[in-house]
């Protein structure tokens, strides 16, 4: 069985270091909201604001990072970001003990975590790509999808749980910790990274802040890609506030029927993860991308149906059921091929300006459809997202690219790194989304 076959202990340390962190990273879902309205009683303004500055900043913030990233060895990248993490996120709960909280300690420590998680994503996908053979990529990826749509089921509804007992701080505080394990799993990998080679070509210059982007939009097939998904994450994202709005306010849904609505589809991830390496194998990488990437678009303007009562909830349940089973297919094809796509020596900085774009485009839509709805109506600002969603698919590679040679074109042969020699500790680990998948 493909989806079965053993990819080596230090994979397991980097499989288990990503789940409990990706597990901490669910737990304390909407934890800031919660905080900021339970604790710091804050409007509906400042928790927007919360939600969408953070990132924001975050993201520009991270630009100047990529080219860091990549002439440096990966792992302790990886470490010095989960602790970054956990010192930001522990200093939340400290400060609620001492009574010091503030909304502009909620700020700044969004900022830092958003700025270290797309560092770290960055980092973890070229250890990816460096840890594991080609042919293993897809397994690989189709793994962490898998743990990531578990994690997504199961967390915020145990964190829910924990702050009705525990209080409004105990999923940060879960989720620092996740960060500080995670740490520990990179460094429990045994052997030696080698360091990045840096030519003179290669030195940093002013024009390496850009590198990222100059590269996708160089390439055939990562340019659509772009494009299409960050369009496809940012109409998706900027909707569920929006459908919030609609299920609990207008709607009357309880709030444990609209956490049932988007926890019971959540099995349609691991479904579509499991079948993805088995759907490539058949079908062929391209036209399994191609299929998934298009189906993914058609589900969410289903959602400008939804009314009030049992009829309702199932709709909203086939329909998130639909969209995350294709998602969960797409995103480990998606992984792979760009991975496979980039040349190691320039994918951190591919990385980190994807990383980057996506984050600033979610903030920007976000912004954008609250204004939108703010006009109309959230049902209008839905059903306007959905229609241009289905015309996303035309924005997916529609042909096959062989891999391209030479020194900055995306190509198979490039070498791979030395064999890890037995001796020393670390490697690496990816957070919330799996390295390499869309954020």
């Amino acid at each position: 069985m493909v989806g079965r076959r053993s990819l080596g202990r230090q994979f397991q340390w980097l499989w288990a270091a990503y789940a409990v962190s990706t597990f901490g990273t669910w737990l304390a879902f909407d934890a800031f909201a919660l905080i900021a309205i339970l604790v710091l009683h804050a409007g509906p303004t400042a928790v927007s604001v919360l939600a969408m500055a953070g990132p924001a900043v975050g993201a520009a913030v991270a630009v100047p990072t990529g080219p860091w990233v990549e002439f440096r060895r990966k792992r302790p990248v990886m470490v010095a970001m989960d602790l970054t993490r956990f010192a930001a996120l522990i200093s939340i709960p400290a400060a609620f003990v001492l009574e010091w909280l503030s909304f502009a300690q909620l700020l700044l420590v969004s900022v830092i975590v958003a700025a270290a998680n797309i560092i770290f994503q960055a980092a973890g996908g070229a250890c990816l790509k460096a840890l594991v053979e080609p042919q293993d990529l897809l397994v690989a990826t189709g793994r962490f999808e898998s743990t990531t749509w578990t994690a997504t089921a199961l967390g915020p509804p145990l964190g829910g749980a924990a702050i009705g007992l525990f209080g409004p701080v105990t999923t940060v505080v879960a989720d620092a910790v996740s960060y500080l394990l995670s740490a520990a799993g990179i460094r429990a990998i045994s052997g030696r990274e080698p360091q990045p080679m840096r030519t003179d070509a290669s030195r940093l210059r002013a024009g390496d802040l850009i590198d990222g982007w100059r590269y996708i939009l160089s390439h055939p097939g990562l340019r659509p890609l772009l494009f299409n998904t960050i369009l496809v994450n940012g109409l998706i994202m900027a909707t569920a506030p929006l459908l919030a709005v609609l299920m609990l306010g207008h709607l009357g849904f309880a709030p444990w029927q609209y956490g049932l609505a988007f926890a019971a589809p959540c099995v349609g991830g691991l479904i579509g993860s499991r079948l993805a390496s088995r759907l490539v194998a058949r079908c062929g990488q391209h036209k399994v991308m191609l299929t998934a990437g298009a189906l993914r678009a058609c589900w969410p303007a289903g959602l400008t149906f939804v009314h009030s009562g049992a009829a309702g909830l199932v709709l909203v349940i086939a329909v998130e059921l639909g969209l995350i089973t294709c998602m969960g297919v797409f995103n480990p094809v998606f992984a792979t091929y760009r991975l496979d796509q980039t040349a190691a020596d320039r994918l951190a900085r591919t990385l980190s300006a994807w990383s980057v774009t996506s984050k600033a485009t979610i903030a920007a839509l976000t912004a954008l459809w609250g204004l939108l709805a703010s006009i109309t109506s959230p049902r209008t600002a839905i059903a306007v997202a959905g229609l241009l969603l289905l015309t996303t698919p035309f924005l997916l590679p529609h042909q096959e690219h062989a891999p391209r040679c030479g020194p900055d074109a995306p190509s198979h042969t490039t070498p791979k790194p030395p064999p890890l020699q037995s001796g020393s500790a670390s490697e690496r680990t990816p957070t919330s989304p799996v390295p390499g998948s869309p954020d």
